[in-house]
């Protein structure tokens, strides 16, 4: 932000006073902004104390759309008022037979300054919003103007035909509403001034001094009708800038309601009674997608029968008494057969007792198996902290342990002594297994992960776990596809920032599990690597590992990625959630999809990861 320099207390005074006295028009509008800075497309309604003010006897800034209209619709009035002067003094003449020439004169001149002015391009464009200053040529070219050519019409018109008082109540209006008090003030006395000169002078020609208290009550009344204005046009301005206050702060309080809902991990959907979406947040529309997002809000959830179940819910929620807990969970099932458990809560803008076409139901969304994380989560730190500290503690005993089965080892003799300490070995190796696992996702500082090369890496991992798990001559028991990957003759290789051995850690556990319940077959398992290109969202690298065992089904699927949960009666139940947690820590996502029994590899888990290049920085 540019620094500007302290007002002085004089400029302060100005300030202040300049606001007091101001009129409606020239305290509304924007701010023209300085020669060099971009110019605020917000309406400004207030005035900091460091911008200049003009002195009040050169004119006072004027600006917005609302004095261009009213100066306009003024300089109007004065050209039609011309005009009719013109008319009426032609017709005067043709009643009385009589024509005053040097009246015509001035008519005409009047008429022909105030057309010429109210038609003169600079005057009439929408620009004068831009810099709005009643200049002193534009105070000359209209209350000048209009003062002085009434003055004279009063002193050449002594049969008083021309109704001059009545005339003097345009310029005075205009003072009052487009400039200052003082100034209308100022412009009500010169009024009353050319009146009562006139009426002397009419005085001393008939020898009477009768003329002079109509004269006196006139320029009271235009006094009047000066203060009266300007104190309206005043309160109209605090008015007006009370309520662009009003309308700033709802408008910054509705950005920031919109900043929330867009960042929330909980789905936010706004439903009519017609199930038309008219708001859904990023979150919501990734809930109703088997991939990607759906397209942005408005959009219908009729006719699409994955949301079936969701807009049953609805309807039933608009017809259904209220319930002191609308939550409720559904399941999806998308066109590829993936299926996704949903929690829902229901709450509407209006009572439902009341029948409104219009009333809005909001609907958040939340996956269940995230709300089941988040309890778990809760119930997992306090532990993750002592198993941390109990690992620690084990590691020592385990050594020591290691350490004197190999002696025990040296003297075996026997089978029956080496079967033990071949037993006592294999049980220490599994234990520190277990307290490597339990260290790998203890909380602590991160090193920044490196941009790896994702193609390269998978190939490496695959070429070695093929060489761990041989097969018969002319069978494959994994295939890789990098099909979708960025061919690497363009030069732009595909990058994820990850750790290599965690990342390697993490596809060997999936691999493992593939080939541990797939079928063993040739082609059993395969692993697939692609870009995705998703609306509102940079591109993202997915790698997928597929199986071709009986399919991952109710309660086994929602544990998945629970720690110490396994099938297997000799598994820690750590890998999957090893797995998890080394993803997370990447900014990468790990999760697990059954696809429909006409594809023979059914079970797929999947990892998403931004790519390095879009991603900006590395995660911690």
């Amino acid at each position: 932000m540019s620094s500007r320099p302290a007002p002085a207390p004089e400029d302060l005074a100005i300030t202040q006073a300049a606001e007091g006295a101001a009129s409606w028009f020239s305290e509304l509008g924007e701010t023209a902004a300085p020669a060099g800075e971009p110019r605020a497309t917000s309406m400004r309604w207030w005035k900091s104390p460091s911008e200049p003010v003009s002195e009040p006897v050169r004119g006072l800034r004027l600006e917005g759309a609302p004095y261009a209209r009213m100066y306009r619709a003024f300089l109007a009035a004065r050209a039609a008022l011309g005009v009719l002067l013109i008319m009426g003094v032609i017709t005067s003449a043709l009643f009385s037979r009589s024509l005053n020439p040097q009246i015509l004169t001035v008519a005409i001149g009047y008429a022909s300054l105030a057309l010429l002015w109210w038609w003169w391009p600079s005057q009439r464009l929408d620009k004068l919003a831009a810099e709005m200053r009643l200049s002193t040529r534009q105070a000359l070219a209209t209350i000048g103007v209009d003062l002085g050519s009434f003055a004279v019409l009063s002193f050449l018109d002594s049969g008083f035909n021309i109704n001059t008082a009545a005339l003097m109540a345009l310029p005075v209006l205009m003072t009052a509403v487009l400039m200052p008090r003082f100034l209308a003030l100022a412009a009500a006395a010169a009024a009353t001034l050319i009146l009562l000169t006139g009426a002397i002078i009419e005085g001393a020609l008939r020898d009477s001094i009768a003329s002079l208290t109509p004269a006196g009550l006139t320029g009271f009344g235009l006094f009047a009708v000066a203060l009266l204005v300007s104190e309206l046009s005043s309160r109209l301005a605090r008015e007006q800038r009370s309520a662009r206050g009003s309308m700033e702060l709802a408008r910054q309080q509705a950005q920031l309601n919109r900043l929330v809902i867009e960042e929330m991990p909980e789905g936010v959907l706004a439903v009519d009674r017609h199930g038309r979406v008219r708001t859904a947040n990023p979150s919501a529309r990734k809930l109703l997608s088997a991939h990607g997002l759906t397209p942005p809000a408005p959009f219908q959830l009729r006719g699409v029968p994955a949301w079936e179940p969701l807009v049953k819910a609805i309807e039933q929620a608009f017809t259904q008494p209220r319930r002191l807990d609308d939550s409720r969970e559904l399941q999806i099932t998308f066109d590829d057969h993936t299926r996704r458990v949903l929690r829902m809560r229901l709450k509407f803008t209006r009572g439902r007792d009341i029948p409104n076409q219009d009333d809005v139901c909001v609907v958040f969304l939340e996956d269940l198996r995230t709300v089941q994380a988040r309890v778990r989560q809760d119930k997992l730190a306090a532990m993750g902290r002592m198993s941390a500290g109990i690992a620690h503690e084990i590691r020592n005993p385990l050594a020591a342990i290691a350490q004197a089965n190999a002696l025990l080892a040296e003297d075996a003799i026997n089978a029956p002594q080496q079967r033990l300490t071949t037993m006592v070995a294999d049980n220490v190796e599994r234990l520190k297994r277990i307290v490597d696992d339990i260290l790998a996702v203890a909380p602590g500082a991160r090193a920044q992960a490196p941009a790896i090369d994702l193609e390269r890496l998978l190939r490496a991992v695959v070429d070695e776990w093929l060489k761990l798990h041989p097969v018969p001559a002319n069978a494959s028991l994994l295939a890789l596809n990098i099909s979708g990957l960025p061919p690497r003759e363009l030069g732009t290789p595909a990058r994820v920032y990850f750790e290599p051995e965690h990342f390697r850690r993490v596809l060997v556990n999936l691999m493992d599990n593939a080939l541990r319940h797939g079928s063993s077959q040739p082609g059993a398992i395969r692993v697939e690597a692609q870009l995705m290109i998703l609306q509102d969202h940079p591109p993202q690298a997915l790698v997928s590992v597929f199986s071709d065992g009986l399919v991952i089904e109710g309660q086994i699927e929602r544990s998945l990625f629970e720690p110490f949960f396994s099938t297997r009666s000799r598994g820690t139940g750590l890998g999957l959630y090893i797995c998890r947690e080394l993803c997370e820590r990447y900014g990468a996502s790990i999760d697990f999809r059954a696809h429909p029994p006409t594809q023979r590899h059914r079970n797929e888990f999947y990892i998403v990861m931004p790519l390095a290049d879009f991603a900006g920085t590395a995660p911690p």
